[in-house]
This record gives structure tokens, sequence and C-alpha cells, in this order.
């Protein structure tokens, strides 16, 4: 018998290629007229052509925006945010100003209009965060679920297949948490499979023909599913040491997902048994894990901790602070475990289950 509950976020999408264009358009019909561009330095030109095609509607552009929000980018945007009289923000990128557009969402109550350029998927989610003194705190408010996020695939070419691969692993990590687990929502796990199938199919496709618009149109839908799987469903275990990496250490955030995200979901595997087969079935398996990794690998992606500047004298502190406080996961969780889990993942070692660790 099926009992479940489920509420949906306030989502606004318009998706397809050329779309950003009609980003003047649509800041009219919701009667924004002040609009401060966030960009990460390397998008700063990216931003000044936002500016150039919002003309009026432009307050200035912030292109300081850099991974995990810590609190002193997000207090200095929204100090210029009231300098220029913004009436909303328009972030253009990947997680890093989707990320400081939600807090300023929540912090200033500030309209947020979202444009990805990569396959983060939390413009989805009513998730945000703030990285302050050495931790990232995260909460959910739906304040922070963007007013209208636009999904032009065009966009997505200049991401280099490299960083699409972490991109859509990352994506990928939001849906598989929300298949592969003991909590199944039957609306939320039909958004996660269909994303996982999405993006297992065209990440592989860009990796070999990164001009492929078709696979590049259908990661970024895959992005959009798994991110609205996230949004209304769950994080457990995976997301909880990927939020340690982030806040504490400063990892780069959608290579660890990638490189955590196979062993995750080994770890959980005996204790979300039907999930994890469900996951499988969506990438033509029998391994859900073991798949995961030979994606890693399939896609070029650095596939240990150890390749992305994790010290492996850090692995017990890491283990500690995940911990710290008590969350919601399949498999019980202990640091003997979890500093096995971590080991593997600092040398780039195939998953393994609970009774292997």
């Amino acid at each position: 018998m099926v009992e479940f509950a489920y509420q949906t976020l306030p989502w606004n999408i318009i998706f397809g290629a050329g779309y950003m264009k009609k980003l003047p358009t649509e800041m009219d019909k919701l009667g924004l007229k002040k609009a401060l561009v966030l960009t990460t330095p390397n998008q700063s030109a990216a931003g000044e052509e936002i500016i150039q095609l919002i003309e009026h509607r432009a307050a200035g552009l912030f292109d300081q925006a850099v991974m995990h929000v810590p609190a002193e980018t997000a207090a200095e945007a929204s100090k210029i945010a009231k300098e220029l009289g913004a009436d909303c923000t328009v972030a253009l990128g990947g997680g890093s100003t989707t990320g400081l557009g939600k807090a300023l969402a929540v912090q200033m109550d500030l309209p947020n209009i979202v444009i990805p350029t990569s396959y983060a998927g939390s413009e989805m989610t009513n998730i945000w965060a703030i990285t302050d003194a050495g931790r990232k705190v995260t909460a959910r408010d739906n304040r922070a679920v963007p007013t209208l996020t636009i999904y032009d695939p065009e966009l997505t070419l200049t991401l280099p297949p490299a960083f699409a691969g972490a991109s859509g692993l990352n994506a990928m990590a939001q849906a598989v948490v929300n298949v592969a687990t003991d909590k199944i929502n039957p609306i939320v796990s039909s958004l996660a499979t269909d994303a996982v199938r999405a993006l297992y199919e065209s990440l592989p496709v860009i990796m070999s023909e990164p001009g492929n618009m078709t696979a590049r149109s259908q990661a970024l839908y895959g992005a959009c599913l798994a991110g609205g799987a996230l949004g209304t469903g769950i994080t457990s275990l995976h997301h909880k040491i990927c939020h340690t990496m982030g806040g504490t250490y400063n990892m780069p955030h959608a290579e660890t997902h990638a490189i955590i995200l196979s062993h995750s979901v080994a770890y959980n595997a005996h204790a979300a048994r039907e999930g994890t087969a469900q996951l499988a079935r969506a990438m033509n398996t029998d391994n859900a894990a073991m798949a995961l990794y030979d994606l890693l690998k399939k896609l070029g992606v650095p596939s240990s901790l150890k390749e992305v500047g994790f010290k492996e004298e850090d692995i017990e502190q890491a283990a500690a602070i995940t911990v710290e406080n008590p969350f919601d996961n399949p498999e019980e969780v202990n640091e003997k475990r979890l500093r096995k889990l971590l080991q593997n993942a600092f040398h780039g070692h195939p998953p393994q289950t609970v009774d292997q660790l």
C-alpha cells in the first residue's frame, strides 16, 4: 500500500535554447526594475553582457561570488545591493552565484532570478547556506527558491567537458540520495529517477561531442529534475560529508560530490536495498555504486580526494565534524566506518559496503 506526503515548491521555470534573451521581458512581467547582477570573477564579462541585455533594468554588477557563500561575501553583496537600490538579483553561473542569490533572498527578502550555466541544480531547492568560522550552515526556506529560473542550454556550451562531468555528477548526487533511500517518496523518486537516466546517458556524449546540443539540453534537464528532487526530498550522509568538506576545508564543490557519490551509495546499499536496486535499474546495471564509480572514471573527473587537495591527515577530523550533529541516514553512521569511507575516497579506491568497511 502506498503512503506518502508531498508538497511542491514555488517553482517558476522557462527552458529553451536562446531563452536568456527573454530576461528583459520576464523582468517586466514580474515588475522588477533594478537588478544587481551576480557572477564569479571568472564570469564578470558575461555579467556585463547581462547588464547590456537588460539595459535600464540593471542596478550594477557584483562579480565576487565564490564557493560555499562565505558570510563576508554575502555581507558585501548585501551592502552593495542596498547602496544601489536593487529590487532583485540576477545570478548568472553555477552553484556559487546561485547560492549567493539565495542567501540574499532570505536575508534581504530580495527576489532572485537565476540563469544556470552549469548543472548545479541548486536553483531548484529551497536549501540555502552560509559558511562562517569554518562551518557551512544550511537551512531550508522557500524564500530561497528563485523567483524565476531561466534554463538556456546554449549557455552550457562554454562549460568545459571536464568540468561538465563533475558538475553533472554533482547534480546526479541530488537525485541519487532521493532514489537510494529507505524513505522512498513516489513523486520525488520519479523526478530523481528520470534525472539519473538523463544525466547518465547525456554526460558521456558531452565528453566525446562537446557541441552536441541535444546532450547539453538533456543534461541541463536532468540537473533541473535532480535539483527538484532534492528540493522536495531529503539529504543524507552524502551531503553531510560534502558540506563538511566544503565548509571546513574549502574543497571544490562539484568534484567533491562526484568523488564521494559512489562511496555514499555503497555505504547505504544494505539499508536501502529497494531504493538502491531502483537506482541501478535507472542506469541499466546491477551494481549502482560501481556504475557511478565507473562513470566517474569514464568522464575523466578526479576520482580521489587526494587529487583535489584534501590532506590524509584531515580524515579523522573530517569524520568527527561530520557526525557532530545527528542527521537522518538509512544506515547507522559512526566515525570508524566514516574514516574508512573517507580513506577509500582519498585514495580513489572502489566503493565498499558497510560490511566491508
